[in-house]
């Protein structure tokens, strides 16, 4: 019989949010490696981006570049502000690396073990 993992119980440390940054296409990988290592974000998805704003409002943004892609990631409450600091510093500071981070929160995550993935949160199994 196969052992099975117990988890621990009410794990919740800190609430999830979903960080939604829009970049260019071309420094895309650049900041999704940046989020996954200063956040340990576990999930994050990529799309294409467009969208209907003025030419100057893309301009003030740092977007002026026609292609965008937007990047979605899970990220913990406690590593916001932080991760929001970072992505402000390297927006201003990197050649064509200008963007945008929002966040909204989530709610209604369902189960510890989906919870526990989605925060990197290393407590819900034990080996």
């Amino acid at each position: 019989m196969a052992e099975s993992r117990p988890y621990v119980k009410n794990v919740a440390p800190a609430k999830l949010e979903l960080l939604i940054t829009i970049v260019h296409a071309e420094k895309v990988r650049y900041y999704t490696n940046l989020i996954q290592e200063e956040a340990g974000v576990n999930l994050q998805l990529t799309s294409q981006a467009s969208g209907t704003s003025e030419k100057a409002i893309m301009n003030y943004l740092g977007l002026n570049q026609s292609t965008r892609t937007a990047i979605f990631s899970i990220i913990r409450e406690d590593k916001i502000k932080d991760t929001l600091e970072l992505l402000d510093e390297k927006f201003n500071t990197i050649k064509d690396g200008g963007g945008i981070a929002v966040t909204v929160p989530l709610s209604s995550i369902i189960g510890t073990l989906v919870y526990g993935f989605l925060s990197n949160d290393k407590r819900t199994i034990k080996q």
